[in-house]
């Protein structure tokens, strides 16, 4: 039953999926003609291509001259195992989880590392854990921007210029598009398909000189497969960091990479992504905001994402139903949206609460926001209809 007529207007790109996230406006193949194809990546082609990804990483995301930034295997997920696996153990640790990517990193400090000196700091999906509790004598692991809950520390005051641990920070919807404060991060991870819209199975690892003196004196207990090993005799290998990378990268993403970092410079660089972002959250706050049956999930304003933004269904009718019930309406209007191809993979994250996830990254326009939340209320006065 149709409760209301369909919008007038349709997003002309319908991919708002948190990740891999929607190539960058004008994108096309023919972007990657360049591509250094059939060619070792240690070649001095493939090397100098390499190479530049870094340095178009350090210009763009402003990375201090001073820190360390390597091409890693995969994606943020291989960037994060590896700063854990090197850097984790010489002193107690504070884990951070307020959604499902760092409860992952507990699960790895726990179960695999098996770390005895560890505190765990959580908080419930759409809430910050109380950052006061954070001990700075420790070293810290956690997630810049929650990219399952939607929930991201709103700047870096929390963190202490003067500390005796690292902090470990898992940034990956975040970079881009939110302003990292690279003086109180130790070691910062992402990868390219979040706010780039790059392709997966690569990360960027960043690390600080203090990250750097850590690995160069202190030997984990456990053993280190070479896919992780991060120094030579003792020393950091500084090869990693110049493009020569662990194992082989697919010089086809490298290319998209190196695509999607010169745009990012002709749109105006870190501002110009930050930008577009916060612009693309305005569209959905303020639809959020006068729809009475829809809230974000982040319940402080302040820590809200502008980039993985999650939704809950509040209407009480809904509200009133039965866990699975309430996940299936959701689900529901999920694929309203799909069958008009107006929304791709906008459902919330399988261990989130349920609901609706949308990406408003920097790739993401405007006016595809714009056009889609009319959609949202369509798709929900149709899924009511089905309750009656």
């Amino acid at each position: 039953m149709n409760m209301i007529q369909h919008p007038a207007t349709r997003p002309e790109n319908p991919r708002f999926s948190s990740g891999p996230c929607t190539k960058r406006p004008g994108w096309s193949f023919e972007k990657l003609k360049n591509a250094s194809l059939g060619r070792s990546h240690r070649a001095k082609e493939g090397k100098a291509k390499l190479k530049l990804a870094i340095d178009l990483t350090r210009e763009v995301l402003q990375v201090p001259d001073d820190y360390y930034i390597g091409i890693v295997p995969a994606s943020d997920t291989g960037a994060v195992e590896m700063a854990m696996w090197n850097l984790l153990g010489e002193r107690g640790v504070d884990m951070l989880a307020w959604e499902s990517f760092g409860e992952g990193w507990i699960t790895d400090a726990v179960k695999q590392l098996k770390l005895e000196n560890m505190r765990l700091i959580r908080a419930d999906y759409g809430h910050l854990p109380d950052l006061r509790e954070i001990n700075f004598d420790n070293d810290v692991v956690f997630t810049w921007n929650g990219t399952t809950s939607g929930v991201r520390v709103p700047n870096a005051d929390f963190i202490p210029a003067e500390r005796a641990g690292l902090t470990i920070c898992d940034a990956t919807s975040a970079a881009f598009a939110q302003d990292l404060d690279f003086p109180k991060l130790d070691v910062v991870t992402f990868s390219w398909q979040k706010v780039l819209g790059g392709e997966g199975a690569h990360g960027m690892l960043i690390l600080s000189p203090r990250a750097v003196e850590r690995l160069e004196t202190y030997t984990p207990a456990w053993p280190l497969p070479k896919i992780f090993r991060l120094t030579k005799s003792g020393k950091l290998n500084t090869s990693i960091f110049d493009g020569a990378t662990i194992n082989t990268p697919s010089m086809l993403c490298v290319e998209d990479y190196i695509d999607a970092l010169e745009w990012s410079k002709e749109i105006g660089g870190l501002e110009g992504l930050l930008k577009r972002a916060d612009e693309n959250f305005a569209v959905i706050d303020a639809f959020v905001s006068k729809t009475p049956w829809l809230e974000n999930l982040a319940i402080d304003p302040a820590t809200r994402s502008n980039t993985s933004v999650c939704l809950s269904i509040t209407d009480p009718r809904i509200a009133a139903l039965a866990a699975d019930e309430q996940a299936a309406f959701a689900k529901g209007m999920v694929q309203l949206l799909e069958a008009e191809n107006v929304a791709l993979d906008i459902g919330s994250y399988r261990d989130a609460p349920s609901g609706l996830r949308i990406w408003a990254g920097a790739t993401v326009e405007t006016s595809d926001l714009q056009a889609l939340m009319p959609w949202l209320e369509w798709a929900f006065q149709q899924q009511l209809a089905t309750l009656a």
